[in-house]
C-alpha cells in the first residue's frame, strides 16, 4: 500500500529538544566540510562510534566472489567502514571505477578484486585521516589478490570539484558512492562532476540516505545529524530532478530499506521526518531516437548473475526469457556495458504497463524508495521486483 502523502517534516517544539543538540546558525558550505572532516577524521574512529544506524549496510545475499572479496579486506580498513548500502553493480571485469567519498577504502578494495588486475579503482575523499588509512593498505591488498602491481589509488579532494584532484573528462566506466552524497553541501555539483568523468554509456551506481520531504532548517544545522548522514539527506523527488538536469537518464531505483535512528536525543530533533537508505543507478546514455516499446532478452553469463539479473526494483531478467521494456530501459541496455548481454528486438505487439509487464496485471512502476521499503519483508535484504512477463506470461 502506498505511503500517505507528507505535508512535510515537522521538528518538535524547542522545549522538547535537548539544548546541547541544537545548532544556532545555518552552516556555510565550508563549515559543513570542516565539520564532516572532523567527524570522520577525529570523532569516528571505528564503525561502533556511530550514534545512529543510518550509515550501516543491511545484510543481503552476496555472491561467492563478493563474499570472498569482502573477507579479504584488511581489518583496519573494514573497522572504519561507514556505508548504507552495497555498491557493487554487475559486470565489472576490466572496468575503471571511481569511488566518491571512499573513506578508509573498503569498497575500493572489494572492487579492486572484482575488476581484476586489468581494471582500476580510484578512491576520492576529502578527509586526510581516511585517505591515509586507505593508502596504508595498498600493498597488503595487492599481495592478497596476487597482483603484480596495484590496481587502486586514493586521492584527497572534494567531490564537487574532481578536476582539482586531476580527474579527466570521460575517464571512468562506473562511478560509485556509498552514503556520501548526503554529506555534500552541493549535491548538484557532485552529480554534475560524476556525469563529467563518466565515459559515454557509463553508470553511477550509488547508495545514499533520503528523506520523505524537505528537511526543516534546524535539522540541517545539526552537527551530529550531518555527520550521521541525516542532516544533509536529499528529498528523494529532488534526486530525480537533479539527475536529469545534469544529463543522466531518469534514475533507476534498485533497493530501499527504512532507517530507524534508535537514539532518543536525535529522534527528538528530527521530529516526524522519515528516512530511508536507497540504491539508485544513473546512466549516461543518450536517447537512441528509435522510439516505441521493445523486448529485452538476457543472454545470461554475467558472473554471479548467470541465470537471473535483478536490474532494478522494476525489471528482473531471466536467461532466455523475453521481457517487454519501455524505451528508456531499452536505450540503457543497448547503450551501456550491458549491450553484449542482451538481445533487443521490437515489442510483442502489446503495450507494456509501467515497469515493462503485462497490460492490466502489473503494478505501477516503483519510483518512491519509501514505497519500495514498505513492500519489503521487515528484515528482507532484497527488493520485490514487479512481476515481469516471460514466455509463460505473467507470474
Amino acid at each position: 500500500m502506498p505511503l500517505p502523502p507528507q505535508a512535510g517534516c515537522r521538528s518538535p517544539p524547542p522545549s522538547l529538544t535537548p539544548a546541547a543538540l541544537v545548532a544556532v546558525a545555518a552552516p556555510s558550505q565550508e563549515q559543513i566540510r570542516r565539520e564532516v572532516q572532523d567527524y570522520y577524521g577525529t570523532v569516528l574512529q571505528k564503525s561502533a562510534d556511530l550514534q545512529t544506524n543510518a550509515c550501516v549496510t543491511r545484510p543481503q545475499p552476496l555472491s561467492a566472489a563478493v563474499r570472498a572479496a569482502l573477507e579479504s579486506v584488511h581489518e583496519d580498513v573494514a573497522s572504519r567502514y561507514y556505508g548504507c548500502g552495497l555498491v557493487i553493480p554487475e559486470r565489472l571485469e576490466g572496468s575503471r571505477i571511481l569511488d566518491l567519498g571512499s573513506g578508509s577504502g573498503r569498497d575500493c578494495y572489494v572492487l579492486s578484486k572484482l575488476v581484476g588486475e586489468s581494471g582500476h579503482v580510484t578512491g576520492v575523499d576529502m578527509t586526510a585521516a581516511q585517505v591515509e588509512v586507505a593508502r596504508k593498505h595498498i600493498g597488503y591488498h595487492t599481495e592478497k589478490f596476487g597482483y603484480q602491481t596495484p590496481n587502486v589509488d586514493f586521492l584527497q579532494g572534494y567531490l564537487e570539484s574532481l578536476g582539482d584532484a586531476g580527474l579527466q573528462d570521460e575517464s571512468y566506466d562506473i562511478v560509485i558512492s556509498n552514503c556520501v552524497v548526503n554529506l555534500s553541501p552541493d549535491k548538484r555539483a557532485v552529480l554534475q562532476e560524476a556525469f563529467r568523468v563518466l565515459k559515454p554509456g557509463g553508470e553511477m551506481y550509488f547508495s545514499d540516505v533520503y528523506v520523505s520531504q524537505d528537511l526543516p532548517a534546524d535539522v540541517g544545522k545539526h552537527r551530529v545529524l550531518w555527520g550521521e548522514c541525516l542532516g544533509g539527506a536529499l528529498w528523494w523527488k529532488d534526486l530525480y530532478q537533479i539527475a536529469q538536469d545534469v544529463g543522466f537518464r531518469p534514475p533507476r531505483l534498485v533497493t530501499a530499506s527504512p532507517i530507524t535512528i534508535d537514539n532518543r536525543a536525535l529522534e527528538s530533533v528530527v521530529g516526524d521526518c522519515r528516512f530511508v537508505s536507497a540504491t539508485f543507478r544513473l546512466f549516461k546514455v543518450p536517447p537512441a531516437g528509435v522510439g516505441g516499446r521493445c523486448q529485452a532478452i538476457y543472454n545470461g553469463g554475467i558472473p554471479g548473475h548467470e541465470q537471473e539479473l535483478v536490474f532494478d526494483a522494476n525489471f528482473t531478467f531471466k536467461e532466455g526469457e523475453p521481457v517487454d521494456v519501455d524505451e528508456d530501459t531499452a536505450d540503457i541496455l543497448r547503450g551501456s556495458r550491458f549491450v553484449e548481454m542482451f538481445q533487443i528486438r521490437p515489442g510483442s505487439g502489446q503495450t507494456p504497463a509501467a515497469g515493462g509487464c503485462c497490460p492490466g496485471k502489473a503494478q505501477a512502476k516503483i519510483l518512491d524508495p519509501f514505497q519500495l521499503a514498505e513492500r519489503l519483508p521487515p528484515k528482507g535484504p532484497a527488493p520485490v521486483p514487479a512481476k515481469c512477463c516471460g514466455p509463460s506470461g505473467c507470474r
